[in-house]
């Protein structure tokens, strides 16, 4: 085919690695690396209030606990419960998300994403007068008995629905920004996703500090609704459109995306030429994943976000509290100080994301949480050896550095290249797999960690650095550099 021997042609030296670094830029002249426009720039931003809706499901539990154990009368293991049910809720959404954005579009999956997580909160939200409502259908002797646990009941069913949205949410966000943008932005856009988490989950712990829990429930409602109504005024991705065999509407769709007086022939034409070279194989399974020819996307897609979560994110944000106590900190400014680090870090990260490429912030941000961990396991070691009084200082540092650097790269990249790396006759299926296995890693760390700790405070943070370390050299050996390429280049590149 000619677009398959042009890019032959282009890339006639070996296939996309890691030791070829893509020289290709954005605004180079092609019609694939155009400007942003305002339907671009619109369409991210409405996408991305998913992201902010899951920085704010995260955030919410931290400041909301003592409000609610003294409101509601729950015990801490209910809470516990409470805080981590969220989580197999997310398993659960990111299981489906890949088959349910590849038969209904990625528009209707966010939306549909966005229902559950509205009625998370409001069930929260109304936790109490649904309690007593359930209370009432049981005899009155047993009323003050059951008033917690129904309490707690409608708490965790909140929770596991807005559980279930931020796990489609997860996978359909940077899924539908990649496929909307023009190759030179791709990467800063899809960025912007974990940008929009770190502030939603900021701005919930700022809030917390100063309105009640269930205000801060209705404050973390509004950007669903406000994604649900943008929803209606953007396009759906060009790309999906194509695979449904929809061209005309996917040739629509490219054409406001990238400005009336745009030529999109190249692009349209490289996007139905290479969606139809699959139309074969597009009613894909998870067993269709394990062939040979999609090993390497497979590894670095499930490799980063094994190596993301077990390299102690979930494990620093839970301990933090405990970190800054010991150092001499209130928990309050401790926290309010990784925000002011993580949000311009995760910004710096946006900006260079075009720039300097995927694979140089990843090492540099593994670099930096590597170091962070190996500060934190040091202060712990010197504090049980009471060899240097200001160790506690030393973990504070190491949790801002890890704090930022895991902002820079760590956090974002593996999502941005998740979105790029995959075939559209597989994405559905790789993108859930990837997906679930973020949110597994997350539930195992987060359970085993005090089991951890009781083992070897020290230790514990010296594996997290030596993960960090293994980063490094995953990301030299196999993370191929995908600034500047268009996802069928990519794609064709990583199945050879």
């Amino acid at each position: 085919m000619e677009s398959q021997s042009r890019a032959d042609e282009e890339g006639s030296s070996p296939l996309l690695s890691p030791d070829n670094d893509i020289e290709t830029e954005g605004g180079d002249g092609d019609s694939h690396g155009s400007s942003a426009t305002i339907v671009v720039v619109l369409s991210t931003l409405v996408a991305v209030l998913g992201s902010y809706v899951f920085g704010c499901a995260i955030g919410f539990s931290s400041p909301a606990q003592s409000g609610i154990l003294d409101d509601l009368g729950l015990s801490l293991a209910q809470y516990s419960l409470f805080g981590s049910i969220m989580t197999i809720g997310a398993m659960l959404g990111a299981l489906m998300s890949g088959k349910i954005a590849d038969f209904f579009g990625r528009k209707i999956t966010m939306g549909f994403a966005e229902l559950f997580t509205i009625a998370g909160w409001l069930a929260i939200v109304f936790s109490k007068v649904l309690s007593s409502f359930v209370c009432i259908c049981f005899i009155l002797d047993e009323l003050t008995k059951l008033k917690s646990g129904s309490s707690a009941w409608t708490l965790d069913t909140g929770r596991l629905l807005k559980g279930f949205g931020i796990g489609l949410l997860s996978y359909m966000v940077p899924v539908y920004i990649a496929e909307i943008t023009p190759k030179n932005l791709r990467g800063a856009f899809t960025a912007v996703n974990q940008l929009m988490i770190c502030c939603g989950s900021s701005v919930m712990f700022l809030v917390g500090n100063v309105f009640t829990w269930r205000t801060l429930a209705w404050i973390g409602a509004i950007p669903c609704l406000l994604q649900l109504v943008g929803l209606f005024f953007i396009p759906e991705s060009p790309r999906w459109l194509a695979k449904m065999g929809q061209w005309e509407y996917s040739k629509a769709a490219l054409q406001r995306l990238r400005g009336d007086n745009a030529d999109i022939s190249e692009e349209a034409a490289e996007i139905r030429e290479y969606t139809q070279s699959l139309g074969q194989l597009s009613d894909s399974r998870m067993i269709d994943l394990f062939q040979r020819k999609y090993a390497r996307s497979l590894t670095v897609g499930v490799g980063l976000m094994v190596l993301q979560q077990f390299g102690g994110v979930n494990s620093i944000a839970y301990y933090a509290s405990f970190i800054f106590s010991s150092a001499g900190f209130s928990s309050r400014a401790g926290t309010t100080a990784m925000v002011f680090i993580q949000v311009p870090m995760t910004l710096l990260g946006v900006l260079l994301m075009d720039k300097s490429g995927r694979r140089l912030l990843l090492m540099v941000s593994a670099a930096g949480t590597c170091l962070g961990c190996f500060l934190i396991g040091l202060s712990f070691l010197l504090q049980d050896l009471q060899l240097w009084k200001s160790s506690p200082l030393l973990a504070l540092g190491g949790v801002l550095v890890f704090t930022g650097f895991f902002s820079l790269g760590m956090g974002g990249i593996p999502w941005v290249i998740m979105s790029e790396i995959f075939p559209i006759n597989v994405k559905g299926v790789a993108g859930s797999l990837v997906t679930v296995v973020n949110w597994f890693g997350t539930w195992i760390i987060s359970y085993s960690f005090n089991f951890l700790m009781q083992w070897s405070s020290e230790g514990t943070f010296f594996i997290f650095s030596a993960v960090g370390g293994f980063t490094i050299l995953f990301v030299v050996k196999l993370v191929p550099e995908t600034k500047g390429r268009t996802l069928e280049e990519i794609q064709m590149r990583t199945e050879k």
